[in-house]
């Protein structure tokens, strides 16, 4: 009996090479995809890629004055396929993500219907007016900078504690993108999201309200190579200064989850306990001849951060309101060598933890053989908090995308 993954697997495998057979292909170069296919008519096409990454950790806890007993880990960290084209004309875009290790499908409940999480992104995409476009499905909302850039573009190992606290994720509905020029170079984009608010991959059982998010980004010094603004390291070596401002604000109506559409469901005698959460976003991220900066600000609010009972009881559940700071920097040798270090701090309000101010020194070392898609990232980090005094943590990551 085939299990639901085993299933997809099989019809992946079935699927490609009957379409092959029927339709035009070709073999990018490495890092473009494993295979392009369009039909003889060229009312459709399909670029179909893949990509792993593995990861190893180890991390050491002061004991006594002394590090000792250091716990290491080894895992696939990341094993994703990627299906993207157009469909009847150019205008018209889809883009398809499965996930198939434990940490990307894990999470499933009976509101995902018992279900592995395996899809990631699955969207359609309609270019209908000039520099108008709007797009239906599940994807990544429009909130922090590090969460929007692909974790296979990242400067270092994996994104920041304050991307993993406060980020807002995936999920499934509209977003309405516009850019326009207030000047010959500088460019403004704006997105508009209306979302489910309770993460990806929900499919029954909607409690909440809805979620809301605006982004606004400004470009002062005109758009980055290749959209370079969504790579961590300055690998393209910008020839001239680039500059991205942004802000953006997520409002998520009756949130039933203890990070807005993250983290724990709050439940209850009744039910699920409901409240409004905003999150606020402020980033930046400049560029230039190798070098780059990269700073986050977040903040999370809630108008009841204590789940109740009927009774008014405490449940025990808490929004985790508070915020973040994290910079982050780093230079690209001509070897392709890349130098980064980042600097983060959590500051959750008292009533969500006693480990209320955490902080961390991560300096990092990378070594791109075919940019982000062939490469070798080593990080280590440093944290400072009342339940992890002195916690140092080292990561070695492969990763190979085709």
């Amino acid at each position: 009996m085939f299990t639901s993954l085993n299933k997809i697997l099989f019809y992946i495998v079935i699927f490609i090479p009957m379409m092959i057979k029927a339709q035009q292909v070709s073999a990018p170069k490495f890092g473009k995809g494993l295979l392009n296919m369009s039909g003889k008519d060229s009312t459709w096409s399909m670029n179909f890629s893949a990509r792993v990454q593995y990861l190893t950790s180890t991390t050491w806890l002061e004991e006594n004055d002394s590090y000792g007993n250091p716990q290491s880990n080894s895992l696939i960290r990341r094993s994703r396929l990627k299906f993207k084209g157009f469909a009847y004309h150019p205008n018209l875009t889809y883009k398809i993500e499965l996930a198939f290790s434990n940490r990307d499908i894990s999470g499933g409940s009976n509101f995902t219907s018992d279900a592995p999480r395996i899809i990631l992104d699955a969207t359609v995409k309609w270019k209908f007016y000039k520099n108008w476009s709007i797009q239906f499905g599940q994807a990544k909302l429009p909130g922090n900078i590090e969460r929007v850039i692909s974790s296979s573009k990242l400067a270092l190992v994996d994104r920041s504690l304050l991307n993993s606290k406060f980020n807002i994720d995936r999920d499934f509905g509209l977003q309405l993108k516009h850019k326009f020029n207030l000047s010959e170079k500088f460019v403004v984009k704006e997105t508009l999201a209306i979302s489910q608010g309770e993460g990806r991959n929900v499919s029954k059982g909607n409690m909440g309200g809805h979620q809301y998010t605006v982004r606004l980004d400004l470009l002062p010094f005109g758009n980055f190579k290749n959209e370079g603004e969504y790579e961590g390291d300055d690998l393209r070596r910008e020839e001239f200064p680039k500059l991205l401002f942004g802000i953006a604000y997520d409002y998520n109506n009756d949130a039933v989850k203890t990070r807005s559409n993250m983290g724990s469901y709050m439940r209850t005698d009744y039910g699920l306990f409901e409240t409004d959460i905003t999150t606020f976003f402020i980033n930046s991220h400049f560029k230039y001849r190798g070098f780059s900066f990269m700073g986050e600000y977040a903040d999370r609010n809630t108008n009841d951060e204590f789940a109740k009972n009927s009774d008014r009881s405490l449940t025990g559940d808490i929004v985790n309101v508070g915020s973040a700071f994290s910079i982050q920097t780093s230079y690209v040798l001509l070897s392709n060598i890349a130098i980064t270090g980042r600097y983060t701090n959590i500051n959750f309000d008292k009533i969500v933890t006693n480990n209320n101010d955490i902080t961390q020194y991560t300096l990092g070392l990378s070594k791109y053989f075919e940019k982000h898609k062939l490469k070798i990232q080593s990080d280590m980090t440093y944290e400072n908090s009342m339940f992890s005094n002195d916690k140092i943590f080292f990561r070695l990551q492969f990763e190979i995308h085709f």
